[in-house]
Formats: C-alpha cells, structure tokens, sequence
C-alpha cells in the first residue's frame, strides 16, 4: 500500500497495528466496567465503608461515562480526534492509578468519575478510526477485532478482578492498566493520524469559532446521568415506589425530550441525531441496543445462577464464562470475512436465532448440570453474538457520510450501554420479583394433609426436630422458586432476540459508508 493510498486516519501500512492499538484500548475500557464488581467486599472492608457505599464505585463510573458518550463525536472533531484519543488515553491511565492507590471511599470515587469521563471516549473514537482507516472490504475484519474487545471484556472482567483480588488485593484492578495505558498511548501517538475530513472539519470550526452549546451539555449531563442512577439504583430502590427514583424518571423524560427537540434544531449540535432520520442508522441502534440487553442480561444472569443456586465459586463461575469469550475470539475474524460476502442481514438473523435458541436451551438448565454443559451452552451463545455484532454495525453505517463517522459511532456505543443498562435492570427485577411470586405460589399449595408433605417429614425425621426439617423444606422452596425464576428471565431473553428479527429487514442492504472513500491527501 502506498502512501497516497493509505487508508485515512492511519500512518502508511499500519492499519493491522491500528486495529490491535483500537481493540486494546476498548478492551482496557469496557474491562473496567466490569473488574471491579467481585472486588466491592474487599473495597469496602479495606476503606472503612458500607457494601451500599461502596456501589458508588461502580455507579459513579457508569454515570460519568453515560454522560461523555453522546459527546465524543461533537469533542472529537471539535479538538481533533487523535489528540482527544490520545488526551483521554492518558487521563484514563492516570486516573486509574490514582484509584489503585486511593486512601479512602471519596477520593476512589472521584478518580472513577475521571475515569469514566476519559473512557467514554475510547470506544467509540476506537470504532470510527477503525470505520476511518479500513476500505469497506477489509472493514468487517477491522471491526471483527474491536467487537472481540467489547465482547470479551465483560466476561474477563469479573474472572480477573477475583483473581487479581484473591492473588494479590483489590488495588491491581486498577494499576493493571498503568502498563497498558503507556503502551498503548506510545503505538496510537506513532500510528493514528487526524483523516483529511478531520483536520478540514477543526479547521473550519477554527475559522468560525468554536461554538460551545452549553444548554445541550447541561441537558445530555442530566438525562444521562438520571437515566443511568435510574437503572442502576431501580430495583434496590423500589422502583416508582420510591420517591428518588420518580424524580429521576422525570427529570429524565423532561430532560431527553428537551435534548431531542434542541439537538435537532440546534446549527452545530452535540449529538448530531439528524443522523437517526436514516431508516437503516435508525433501525440499526435499535437492533444494537436489543443486542446490549440479551448480551449483558445474560452475562449477569448464568454467574448469579451458578453462585447462587449451584455453589459455584466466583472462580468456578469465571471459568465457565471465559471458553465462550475464546470462541468469540476465534469467531470474529471469521464473521469478519464473511460480512463481505455474505448478505449481512441475513448474518444478523442468523446471530439472532442462534441467540435466541441459546437462551431457550438455558432455560432448559438443571442444577445437577455438569460444569462442562454449561460451558458448551454459553459457547452456543457468544457464537450467535459473534454473527450479529459486525453485520449489523456495517448495515449502521450504510448511507453515513465520512464526516459524520464520530457522531455515529457516538449514537451506536451510546446506544449498546443504554441496551446494556436496560438488560441488567430488566433481569435483575425480573429475577427478584418472579422468584417471590414462584415462592409465594408454592408456599400456598404446602399442606400438612399433603402425602407428598408428611413423606417428605418423615424422611427427614432424622436431622433432628421438626423446626430443622421445616428449614430443610424452605430452603428447597428457596431454591426451586429461584430456578423457575431464572427460566422465565431466559425465556424472556430468548423472545426478545426472536423479536429483533423482522426489524432486522427493514433495513436495506449496501456498502457501508457508502459516501465517497478517501483517496490520496
């Protein structure tokens, strides 16, 4: 490849090193999410703090990034994409050492702020260089490796953080990514490279100011920020029973309605939705923040149920996760390929069968299940993933003008977080609230005239009293009442994939970023 037909955004004949720099450093980014969960104990033993206090590690990270995730494209082309990569790499790194050596809760919390402000920006500045510096052949592959970070991320994440915690102590889980951080930050400084689009764009934002919208960033901080505490606090608060919650559905609906109208509207918006007015872009995110909810719904759910049903260790558990983010791994370049070839709505139906199929098998799980049964289980799940995430960032991206590729890949990664935010949410008061009418529906058909009851007694007339045999008794209600709960949660995950279907054919089949492609600058 010659330099004047380098692909834009990259240094001549980098582009495979650049894939590797965008993949890593979303990896680095989408880990955090999740590494610190199983750390929570030790964190709030170690800081003096409460287990609720000590949520916030996680809120407060999920928060910050909800809010700087619309932002990034508006941010990007406004001071020049590879100095804002390079300046949230940076920040990112630093504030995770800052975190690693925290003395105390406030000042953790404040460093995990940071953190999630420089990291919103690492996914989707990531996805555009990558949309940016590959021709739409070689583009599924491109994104094939990005999409094995943001996969995998999530199922490493609580498998390292244990053992990093175990092995050593919960600080690690931040000062991994000093190393990480600097290497990364040393190979995008060499590689990437501001497209021509990038620099015309700043420099024609130079020649007539920079226009800051100071009421979109209020508006974008609100709603984001609510809708996240909203998700996040929900079912341990209640939901609209308490009063918290109420304010931040309010002050969410208000505020995005509010958002909507001024960012349409508005000459130089923050987040350019005039975009969502292509119907393939449109259907696109919607198909994309479905995938969030069976993705991280599901992610939750098959840990919770071997550790808390099965007596699976949190290791144990990480171990029948992390087969299936190697498959991933090895079905994405594949993926990647074929996307070229191959129809890519009729790669998405196929991801979504599959998932679909895969969560009706899951549902179908007996807790005398085998170790390496649930494995091959969760491994036919991620292979459906794997076929759905590239094709259906490519039909994204039909129609999408270069220079709008930073405030698309802005929409979409907002629009997987929010999915994403949506599932846990929806699985976890789904799981709670199906497991006490499963309990209670049980409980009304005990009766101390049943046979099956006064059998069940006498057998275990030999634990002792009948107050040990009738807390034998509940604790099998418990458990039983938790499992029908968890199926129905799988049945639930399953329905929702199959309805993601039709959509998927509303969109038009073409070459992703069908407007013109670089050519020699």
């Amino acid at each position: 490849m010659s330099a004047a037909a380098a692909p834009s955004g990259t240094a001549p004949k980098a582009t495979y090193l650049i894939a590797f720099v965008c993949g890593m450093a979303a990896f680095m980014e989408v880990l955090d999410t999740s590494i610190a969960n199983v750390a929570l104990v030790n964190i709030a033993g170690s800081l003096s703090a409460s287990r609720d206090e000590a949520t916030w590690v996680l809120t407060s990270y999920l928060v910050a990034n909800a809010i700087i995730l619309p932002m990034t494209g508006w941010l990007s082309d406004t001071l020049g994409r590879k100095r804002y990569y390079l300046g949230s790499m940076a920040v990112f790194t630093l504030a995770s050492v800052a975190c690693g050596l925290a003395p105390s809760l406030p000042v953790l919390i404040f460093f995990r702020i940071v953190q999630g402000l420089a990291g919103g920006a690492l996914q989707p500045v990531s996805q555009s260089i990558l949309a940016d510096s590959f021709p739409p052949e070689k583009r599924g592959a491109a994104l094939a490796v990005y999409g094995m970070a943001v996969i995998a991320g999530p199922a490493i994440g609580p498998t390292l953080g244990g053992w990093l915690t175990d092995r050593y102590s919960w600080h690690w889980i931040f000062l991994i990514n000093l190393p990480i951080g600097l290497l990364l930050i040393t190979m995008a400084g060499r590689l990437v490279r501001d497209s021509a689009e990038q620099k015309a764009t700043q420099a024609r934002r130079r020649a007539d100011g920079v226009s800051i919208d100071y009421i979109g960033f209020a508006l974008i901080a609100l709603s984001m920020g609510t809708l996240q505490l909203m998700l996040d606090k929900g079912q341990q608060e209640d939901w609209l029973d308490s009063t918290f919650i109420q304010a931040c559905l309010v002050i969410t609906v208000v505020s995005l309605v509010a958002l909507v109208w001024r960012e349409w509207h508005h000459p130089h918006p923050i987040v350019n939705l005039r975009l969502l007015a292509n119907p393939n872009f449109a259907v696109a995110n919607l198909i994309i923040a479905g995938m969030g909810v069976t993705l991280l719904g599901s992610t939750l759910l098959l840990p919770q149920l071997m550790q808390t049903l099965m007596g699976y260790s949190a290791l144990d558990a990480g171990i029948v996760m992390s087969p299936a983010a190697l498959m991933t791994l090895l079905m994405m370049p594949i993926v990647g390929r074929m996307s070229g070839k191959v129809d890519p709505r009729a790669l998405c139906t196929f991801g979504l069968i599959a998932i679909g199929a895969s969560m009706v098998a899951l549902a179908h799980v007996d807790l005398s299940m085998s170790q390496t049964q649930l494995i091959w289980l969760r491994v036919f799940q991620m292979s459906g993933v794997a076929f759905l995430f590239i094709p259906v960032n490519a039909i994204a991206y039909v129609g999408i003008q270069r220079s709008d590729i930073g405030s698309a890949t802005a929409i979409i990664n907002l629009m997987r977080n929010i999915g994403g935010g949506i599932g846990i949410s929806l699985v976890t008061t789904h799981l709670a609230r199906g497991a006490q009418a499963q309990q209670a529906q049980m409980i009304e058909r005990v009766s101390v005239l049943d046979p099956a009851y006064q059998a069940t007694m006498q057998a275990l007339q030999g634990l002792g009293d009948e107050a040990t045999a009738l807390a034998v008794i509940a604790a099998r209600v418990a458990q039983q009442s938790g499992l029908l709960a968890f199926i129905a949660d799988f049945y639930l995950l399953a329905i929702l994939a199959v309805l993601m279907i039709p959509f998927v054919w509303l969109t038009r089949r073409g070459d992703p970023l069908s407007a013109p492609q670089p050519g020699a600058h």
